[in-house]
């Protein structure tokens, strides 16, 4: 490891008019070092990282480049000097095919002609890499997230950088996807690159971080080896309170639970089959299974979100029959999307039009008492603790957990008794996932029936009542109390255990 840094930021403020969001950050990043930025969603880390790359530029203080102060005016001043940033939120050109995504701006010429072949054999080389089995002929905006976040590893390794600062890469990338990337971060460290690293699975942190640095409410409140700091050392770093226990407790099963939702014969064409399951009132029912085994197509064919049929459907005792989203909100059935960003949320809109959407009707059906909305907005900033610099400002430069805390805010504006809420915490720091976590199982303890579909195997053991399992498109165990393991689950998701799947299909 050199002695001296790469890049390094000293006494870094940043303002965003009369709000300052950075206070004097310092922070250096070494050759063939990974060092992990960490720390809740609005410390900082984001606006950090993007004035390290030339995103943005500080309000006050130095950046240096080889002990030189330099000022990027730009991203492309900063990827000329070496320094490259994998983005949270992809940085692809949706109707360009992978290929032109990996050289966009960079192409390569033959005289006056594009060299496409050589474009597509370095193409496939960088996709080999990061094992992505993709065609580089492929529109981006075809791939699944996991793809795309591959897609701008390869692109990113096309650029031999200096300095590669990775902001989430593995949030949306499975076990094996996430191993596939370390054996290129390591790879790139022993090759002399300097690598700063964010996530908020403090496993992966422990796992390949050289340095910690912690930063909280736009601070830094740790620095140090990762050998010298364990993960819960690191959580509550983060949060600056104890956060070791994650999970409310579960609460004693109800001698007779009521059944909030009976679902028979549930079908959603090319994604899952069979699906049948009663869901209690107050219950939390997790819904596991490996990425591509129709957990979410089931979920949203359910709540008529996707084409599907049902031999049978029971809500609140009664038969229901749901086509489209608007007839499971007539029936008190509510889901909560996992791409909070694309599906969720008007990000050019303020928290007001965002939390009221859903739900006009109470706020007037011919002019809006936008009073009414300010109140509600009252109201749910207070209950879900939603941070904002202005009541006014764009949902999209709110942090992903305050965006989270937003969504479920909107939802339960219709006042839903059965909630789907998928990947309820992707992307969002422990201290916030804390939060999110109360807050279901106080819904739970109001005798709301809860479903909760998730990539997290701890997230799914710490807070389900129940768990069913899914595999290519089926259910293929259900588990409760003891049962609730993650051998279990990975035996069944993988189907290679003995199955406790019940007849109920």
């Amino acid at each position: 490891m050199s002695a001296a840094p790469i890049l390094r930021l000293a006494g870094v403020t940043r303002s965003f008019g009369p709000v300052e969001v950075l206070h004097g950050i310092d922070l250096d990043l070494r050759a063939g070092e990974v060092h992990a930025l960490i720390g809740e969603n609005g410390a900082g880390k984001s606006t950090t990282m993007k004035i390290l790359a030339g995103y943005q530029p500080a309000t006050r203080g130095r950046i240096l480049l080889d002990d030189q102060e330099v000022t990027f005016r730009s991203l492309h001043e900063g990827e000329e000097a070496g320094i490259v940033m994998i983005h949270q939120e992809f940085n692809l050109a949706e109707q360009l095919t992978v290929e032109q995504n990996i050289f966009l701006g960079r192409e390569l010429r033959r005289g006056w002609l594009l060299d496409k072949a050589e474009m597509r054999k370095r193409t496939r080389a960088y996709l080999d890499r990061v094992k992505c089995p993709v065609d580089p002929d492929t529109p981006v905006s075809r791939l699944s997230n996991s793809d795309k976040q591959m897609v701008e590893i390869a692109k990113a390794l096309s650029r031999d950088a200096r300095v590669l600062i990775m902001d989430e890469p593995t949030a949306v990338l499975t076990n094996t996807e996430t191993r596939v990337l370390f054996e290129q971060v390591r790879a790139m460290r022993a090759a002399g690159t300097a690598i700063l690293f964010t996530s908020h699975k403090l496993g992966e942190v422990a796992e390949i971080a050289d340095r910690v640095t912690v930063m909280r409410d736009g601070s830094v409140v740790h620095t140090g080896p990762a050998s010298a700091i364990s993960e819960d050392g690191m959580a509550s770093a983060m949060v600056g309170r104890d956060v070791s226990d994650l999970y409310p407790a579960k609460p004693a099963a109800a001698p007779e639970p009521a059944i909030a939702l009976r679902v028979r014969g549930l079908d959603v064409p090319g994604h899952a089959e069979a699906i049948g399951f009663d869901l209690h009132a107050g219950e939390i029912l997790g819904i596991a299974g490996l990425i591509g085994s129709g957990r979410t197509e089931a979920m949203e064919g359910l709540c008529g979100l996707r084409p599907a049929t049902t031999r049978a459907l029971e809500i609140g005792g009664k038969p229901a029959t749901i086509r489209r989203p608007s007839d499971a909100l007539a029936h008190g059935l509510c889901y909560l999307t996992e791409d909070r960003k694309l599906r969720g949320l008007l990000l050019e809109k303020g928290m007001r039009v965002n939390l009221t959407l859903q739900a006009l009707a109470k706020f007037g059906r011919v002019l809006i008492d936008q009073a009414a909305e300010e109140r509600a907005l009252d109201t749910a900033i207070r209950e879900f603790d939603i941070r904002a610099g202005r009541r006014d400002m764009r949902v999209g430069n709110l942090s992903g957990g305050n965006q989270q805390k937003l969504l479920l805010a909107k939802v339960m504006q219709s006042e839903p008794r059965i909630l789907v809420v998928d990947e309820p915490t992707r992307g969002i720091d422990i201290g916030t996932k804390q939060q999110i976590y109360a807050f279901l199982r106080a819904l739970a303890a109001e005798g709301r029936a809860i479903i909760v579909v998730s990539s997290e195997m701890q997230e799914v053991i710490g807070l389900s009542d129940r768990v069913l399992v899914m595999r290519r498109g089926r259910i293929a165990g259900r588990l409760e109390g003891a049962e609730i393991t993650e051998d279990t689950i990975v035996r069944h998701a993988m189907g290679v255990g003995a199955s406790s799947q019940e007849r109920v299909a």
